[in-house]
């Protein structure tokens, strides 16, 4: 987990920002050399609430339940991966889907 210590614009269309942040070297590291496409996110904006649905013998199974405002104009096909961040007691998970790609999919269902 990191902080954003400076901000400003790179452009004078004002459509690229230059950020400065502070951030443990782990986070780094959790880039594995990779600085391109890469995303900012705060958990604290994560404000949809969701729930996760066990199945099976003894909920073996999981599912992570997408909510129904976020469903909207989601393409339900296509390559799907996911990271798992384990952060000061808490556990994010994110989820990329490249409907573009073939490679395993989510159920329609």
């Amino acid at each position: 987990m990191g902080s954003i210590l400076s901000s400003r614009r790179q452009d004078a269309a004002g459509r690229r920002v230059l950020v400065e942040l502070s951030i443990a070297d782990q986070e780094l590291l959790r880039l594995q050399g990779e600085i391109n496409d890469v995303y900012l996110f705060s958990e604290r904006v994560a404000d949809v609430p969701s729930r996760v649905s066990l199945r099976g013998k003894n909920d073996a199974t999981r599912y992570f339940l997408i909510p129904r405002q976020l469903r909207k104009n989601l393409a339900i096909r296509g390559k799907v991966s996911c990271q798992r961040i384990d952060s000061e007691g808490k556990t994010i998970f994110v989820y990329v889907v490249d409907p573009t790609a073939t490679g395993s999919y989510l159920s329609a269902g």
